[in-house]
């Protein structure tokens, strides 16, 4: 297990410098700050000072190893725009889009699995069929015009829910945290429900699929011929079985939701990090960009090495498998 783990962390620090230099050498050779950051009508003297200040004289190879150094201690180097550390701005603003996509997986969870258990246990009926046609939408409509069309239904026209906003918050460990709240939750409501439509279509179609392939296996064969419920071969035997590709999924969604958030929270003006890179991309805040695009990366990381953990915890058999490969 150690070994597997140091081998693990050795191939994310190599990921990870990899995504660096992407990710430096495809923000910083686009464009030019300095037009955005001074006037138009500046003279030359003011021009190179900004220049000089902002460590943009140097040649590129310089600018990144000042970078690399810089992130190593957790440095991104200070926005173009509001004179403060980039990631301290990012860090700011991480809680509410965490909360938004923590939310919206537990909704795909909640409501995918329930539902795709159901149709795969009865394929044929009426409802079966009905919740696969539902999940064929979740794939196919746009999150953008989703999202417009709740609001427009239930914060426009039946008024039970606020249409943008964060409401009131909880400060925990000095963190501000609208799901804690009454009012939080119900701006939370919409923003959820509508980031979560894909990822309960994809965990329902996993589900049905998991459940009709296992369900034909000795092993249910040999459960119920031991005289055991279908609830508790269900519960017990089936759930445990569909749960691996479910668990990679739901990790994998959940790094690409805190990453492609960015349009549900323009469209609830929610103020998270999506709102955030957008307006640094308008301005070309270097600083802000590549530390955001690094603690994508670094997410993503993370939550593939817990979702290979969490697959030991669920099934011992695949870390056996692994030790004898």
């Amino acid at each position: 297990m150690v070994g597997w783990l140091a081998r693990r962390i050795i191939q994310a620090i190599i990921v990870l410098l990899a995504m660096s230099i992407i990710v430096f050498i495809g923000v910083y050779a686009i464009g030019n700050p300095v037009d955005i950051l001074i006037a138009p009508d500046a003279g030359e003297a003011e021009r190179q000072a900004v220049i000089r200040a902002f460590g943009l004289d140097k040649p590129l190879w310089q600018q990144y190893l000042l970078f690399l150094s810089n992130i190593v201690r957790g440095d991104f180097s200070n926005s173009f725009v509001f004179g403060e550390p980039a990631l301290q701005l990012i860090l700011r603003r991480m809680p509410a889009t965490l909360e938004l996509a923590t939310l919206s997986v537990l909704i795909s969870l909640v409501v995918g699995i329930p539902l795709g258990v159901y149709a795969g246990l009865r394929p044929n009926t009426g409802i079966s069929k009905t919740i696969m046609t539902g999940s064929i939408l979740g794939f196919s409509l746009p999150t953008f015009w989703v999202g417009l069309m709740l609001m427009m239904l239930f914060a426009v026209q039946l008024r039970w829910l606020p249409a943008s906003g964060r409401g009131d918050t909880v400060q925990v460990l000095g963190v501000g945290w609208s799901i804690l709240t009454i009012d939080g939750l119900r701006h939370l409501a919409l923003p959820a429900i509508t980031l979560s439509l894909s990822s309960i279509a994809v965990v329902l179609r996993l589900s049905m699929s998991g459940v009709r392939e296992v369900i034909t296996a000795d092993f249910i064969k040999f459960a119920r011929a031991k005289g055991l419920s279908n609830g508790r071969i269900v519960r017990v035997h089936v759930l445990k079985s569909i749960m691996v590709p479910i668990i990679t999924v739901v990790g994998l969604d959940f790094g690409t939701t805190v990453a492609f958030a960015i349009v549900i929270e323009n469209i609830f003006a929610w103020p998270g990090m999506g709102k955030l890179i957008i307006d640094s991309i308008a301005s070309l805040d270097r600083p802000v960009i590549v530390a955001y695009l690094m603690i994508v990366v670094v997410m993503f990381v993370v939550i593939n090495l817990l979702v290979d953990l969490a697959y030991t915890l669920i099934d011992p058999r695949i870390q056996r498998e692994g030790r004898s490969s």
